[in-house]
């Protein structure tokens, strides 16, 4: 009995990860139409088109939100937890670093103009791998 019930669970945090991968994959979809479809795909003059690309983006982006809050409710305690942590320290090195780059940049202390799309990039990256030292801390 214990066996099925294990199987069951593995295969609802299989069916939680796969819709979450689809959901992500809309997303970057949906964002990539509204950051190019102006200008290649239609007149960037339109507003209506541009705010139609905008609001499927947040639309999707709202479904993509739920299935991350799907998939964490299926996932064991210690991957909550291996989750959470990471969570928790992109979220401080955005709040800090963001606030940081705000406040030099106020201050002219930035030589150079940074592109905003590095920030997500940098979040991404303090993500992974405080993922993998959590994956390898609690081995």
């Amino acid at each position: 009995m214990q066996a099925h019930d294990e199987t069951e669970a593995y295969q609802e945090s299989i069916k939680t990860a796969v819709r979450l991968a689809l959901w992500t994959l809309a997303w970057v979809a949906t964002l990539a139409l509204a950051r190019f479809g102006p200008g290649l795909l239609w007149d960037s003059q339109q507003p209506v088109a541009n705010w139609a690309a905008v609001a499927a983006n947040l639309v999707v982006g709202i479904g993509w939100i739920v299935a991350f809050a799907r998939f964490l409710r299926g996932q064991d305690e210690l991957q909550r937890k291996i989750v959470q942590d990471a969570l928790a320290v992109t979220l401080g090195v955005g709040w800090v670093g963001g606030f940081a780059y705000v406040v030099a940049d106020a201050a002219d202390l930035i030589a150079y103009d940074v592109d905003v799309a590095l920030f997500p990039v940098l979040l991404g990256v303090v993500y992974v791998i405080t993922f993998v030292v959590g994956k390898i801390r609690y081995r």
